[in-house]
């Protein structure tokens, strides 16, 4: 599915209609209803092949967040599944990860969430998880793309599928988070930047009988004003607000919930791989850091893989997104993992990455221990990181053109033990990504560059 000049979404390779996470597009051009409904058919037939459905009547539980699209792609997906024979719940809008753990508890058969998560509002996408909550293999997501639009023979009578609403998806999910808490937060007062997105209901309310005196910022959603500038890619709010409202911390949410960033007290960021530091020492000090590993993506600053290393803590790169953090802590068996970007995956507590627990489990150490998080996050040092997007190159060659392996060992040379370098070539569009951490932004900055133009020298199209 190309995506229209219009579209910001970016997730689709070539000639694969699923990206890293779903299926993902400008809503109504690239993701439009009839597409909505053929994929839910599709992966209705999929998993019956598969022999999921066998013996029982299948079921499949359906959310979105408040993006305006939402509301007819659900429509359409919860129409396609049901003309397949599958009983729809429809549990509204609620975060990605309510609708992975809903799956899993309520022993549907498959589960859907229609969002874009962080992307602006006009964007959306479909992700499907399979029984138990868990994302599917990208073999089932190719299976499925095999089977849009084949002919079927369709139920009639009373094996069409049934559509019900759910009164209490919301509840279930906050008591889940409640139960996996692992510490009150009685005398924080922290601010929640929900996005306008799915968990503006959620968040503050399982802050506040968590015990947390709560300040909610973008918790009106209206359809249109969805990551509208705020939200986790916009955290000047957040900390504009903490300052304000002299808040110990403050939590940005995206719009379908899957992450979490933080601010300290000064408005100073916490990102990911800082509350992934925070939270694996927490874990290995309550002997919940299963075989004392992380793991985390190439793009983890330096200075996280650093401080591990310093606390004796192993460390297990995997390529960026979040499903292969989750494919390697599932070989692994191990239980903590997650991105720069505020993707964190608490496996004992989840089957994806669920922004509000990581929240609890943030704000949770700073109750337990009595320290702010400045001081929890000065844990490890970042290093100052600069990104270059290289366009218009073949980036099939970025690892055998010898030029551009002089020009990356003298570099590496150059920064020693105290940065490092990375060209990766993007999974989404055709350019290369050089990545430099250095001591100083500065270097980094002048590295990169220099970098960057031998890449576009030697690589051009």
């Amino acid at each position: 599915m190309a995506a229209s000049p219009q579209s910001t979404a970016g997730q689709q390779s070539a000639g694969r209609l699923f990206g890293t996470d779903g299926v993902r597009g400008l809503a109504n051009v690239d993701l439009t209803a009839e597409l909505a409904l053929d994929l839910a058919v599709a992966a209705a037939h999929i998993l019956a092949d598969t022999g999921a459905f066998a013996g029982h009547r299948p079921s499949a539980v359906v959310g979105r967040d408040p993006r305006a699209s939402g509301e007819f792609l659900a429509a359409a997906v919860t129409a396609g599944l049901a003309s397949a024979g599958v009983d729809v719940l429809d549990v509204g809008v609620l975060p990605t990860p309510a609708v992975a753990h809903l799956t899993g508890v309520l022993g549907a058969d498959l589960g859907v969430m229609l969002s874009a998560s962080h992307n602006p509002m006009p964007d959306n996408g479909i992700k499907f998880f399979a029984r138990g909550g868990v994302k599917l293999a990208d073999e089932l997501e190719d299976a499925i793309e095999r089977r849009l639009r084949e002919p079927w023979t369709r139920p009639v009578g009373a094996s069409v599928g049934r559509v019900s609403r759910s009164k209490d998806a919301r509840g279930l999910y906050s008591g889940h988070l409640l139960a996996a808490a692992p510490h009150r937060l009685d005398g924080l007062k922290v601010v929640v930047d929900a996005a306008n997105g799915a968990a503006y209901a959620a968040a503050p309310e399982t802050l506040r009988r968590l015990g947390a005196t709560v300040v909610a910022i973008a918790a009106k959603p209206d359809g249109v004003n969805i990551n509208d500038g705020v939200g986790s890619t916009h955290l000047e709010h957040v900390a504009a607000a903490v300052r304000e409202h002299g808040a110990d911390a403050g939590i940005a949410h995206d719009g379908d919930a899957d992450r979490c960033l933080a601010v300290d007290a000064e408005g100073n960021v916490v990102d990911g791989d800082q509350i992934l530091a925070i939270l694996a020492l927490a874990m290995r000090e309550a002997g919940t850091l299963r075989r004392d590993t992380v793991v985390a993506t190439v793009m983890a600053n330096l200075g996280f893989k650093l401080a591990m290393r310093r606390e004796g803590i192993a460390v297990v790169e995997t390529k960026v997104g979040d499903r292969y953090v989750l494919e390697a802590m599932r070989e692994g068996g191990y239980a903590l993992g997650g991105e720069q970007s505020g993707h964190v995956v608490l496996l004992d507590h989840a089957t994806t990455g669920d922004g509000l627990l990581t929240a609890l489990y943030l704000l949770g150490r700073m109750a337990q221990t009595g320290k702010p998080l400045a001081e929890l996050a000065a844990v490890m040092e970042r290093l100052p990181q600069v990104l270059v997007n290289v366009r218009d190159v073949d980036k099939s060659r970025v690892d055998d053109e010898v030029a551009v392996k002089a020009a990356v060992a003298e570099a590496e040379a150059e920064l020693g033990d105290s940065g490092r370098v990375l060209l990766r070539p993007s999974g989404t569009e055709q350019l290369v990504r050089v990545m430099v951490e250095a001591p100083t932004a500065e270097q980094a900055g002048e590295i990169a560059e220099r970098l960057a133009a031998v890449v576009r020298a030697k690589l051009a199209v």
